[in-house]
């Protein structure tokens, strides 16, 4: 309900465009994974894919103090983001278990492998747990490149400039069913992981950084799996 309702009159302001649409299923589940530039990266996407997309989204969110926050994490869960505790050890385990539910019932899950927000542009190593999710659940991976997204809404601005051109760029799913059962074989999920961060490379043009990007802490980072 909130993406009809919210939906419609934020995507005739910030006027993202999408290419590739036809690259996401009418129906049945499918992992989409994205480039992650800023803060308002899980917001853009959703403007231009005509399903509802499940996000994660820190606990935080939902449990900010007054009406602005209560307001903010109702907004956030009725988008369809899922909150997970990234303060522990065992934050990553935690995403996967409540993505995997959103996948068995034939929905879209949306996840940043890079785990963060990128510091300066440029694309960096994948987190393994797009692929352990993606074997597990049996299902295809749709890799996307957000572009304009950082010039929209750079690090420390509050609201996306509507000015700013994002275009989202949607590529062919990627089937993994070769892997079927291998999700605890470190070499194989990392392997799936690459050629996930390749496909959005083609498609954004970033250039590639063969390291985990440093995690962001500043307030608004929605961080990923």
């Amino acid at each position: 309900m909130a993406k009809v309702v919210v939906g419609a009159p934020l995507r005739g302001v910030l006027r993202p465009r999408a290419e590739g649409l036809e690259n996401i299923p009418r129906s049945g589940p499918a992992i989409l994974a994205c480039n992650h530039l800023s803060v308002s990266d899980h917001l853009y996407l959703p403007l231009v894919v005509p399903r509802p997309i499940a996000f994660m989204a820190k606990a935080e969110y939902f449990m900010q103090p007054g009406i602005k926050g209560w307001a903010r994490g109702a907004l956030i869960k009725g988008m369809g983001q899922i909150a997970v505790d990234r303060s522990g050890g065992r934050a990553g385990v935690d995403a996967l278990k409540r993505a995997l539910p959103v996948l068995q019932n034939g929905g879209l899950h949306g996840i940043f492998p890079e785990g963060t927000r990128s510091p300066d542009g440029r694309l960096y190593k994948g987190r393994t747990g797009v692929a352990r999710l993606a074997l597990e659940a049996k299902v295809p991976v749709i890799p996307i490149g957000l572009i304009g997204t950082d010039v929209a809404q750079p690090i420390g601005k509050a609201m996306p400039d509507p000015r700013a051109e994002v275009i989202i760029k949607i590529g062919k799913p990627l089937y993994f069913g070769r892997y079927e059962g291998m999700e605890r074989d470190k070499h194989i999920v990392r392997a799936v992981t690459d050629q996930v961060m390749d496909e959005i490379r083609r498609l954004t043009g970033q250039e590639y950084v063969d390291r985990y990007a440093p995690r962001n802490t500043s307030k608004g980072d929605t961080g990923g799996e």
